[in-house]
């Protein structure tokens, strides 16, 4: 009886913290609604590691959403949301930064890093097959030949 009470006990917590997390939002408009979904999946908890508004959990994140709602229902539009976290989280909270100078290693950097890769699988390829004798030399063939003819000494 014990085992299952403990149970029903921790099923009981497990659906309070899961209903906690649960933040019902309502919208003047459908397209408000829209609105603030595509914002919590475009911007970023700034305490999280990569996790998005929508994803997150931390108190931070749920303050972010609730700033967010406010903007939105107050008839901010996306641009306007998107600036305004900017301005105060800065280009940390946005999940695609915009291609700037600044960014151009963030960008970039993935297919440098490629490049860089397949070089140096380039040049070790080369190098491993530089090392190796031609089985079509006739010379080296008559040295193995020989060798191979060769009687071990006892």
């Amino acid at each position: 009886m014990k085992p299952l009470l403990l149970m029903a006990l921790l099923l009981l917590g497990v659906v309070a913290s899961a209903q906690a997390a649960y933040e019902p939002r309502e919208f003047r408009e459908p397209a408000m609604a829209e609105r603030y979904q595509s914002l919590m999946h475009e911007l970023r908890c700034t305490v999280c590691q990569n996790q998005s508004l929508a994803d997150s959990n931390a108190g931070l994140a749920q303050d972010l959403r609730r700033e967010v709602y406010t903007l939105v229902n107050d008839g901010a539009s996306e641009a306007e949301v998107i600036d305004f976290m900017v301005s105060r989280y800065g280009e940390f909270v946005l999940y695609r930064p915009p291609l700037r100078p600044a960014t151009y290693l963030l960008w970039s950097g993935p297919f440098l890093l490629l490049l860089i890769g397949v070089v140096v699988l380039y040049l070790t390829a080369r190098r491993s097959q530089a090392g190796h004798a031609d089985a079509s030399d006739p010379a080296a063939q008559e040295r193995a030949r020989h060798l191979l003819e060769e009687e071990p000494e006892a």
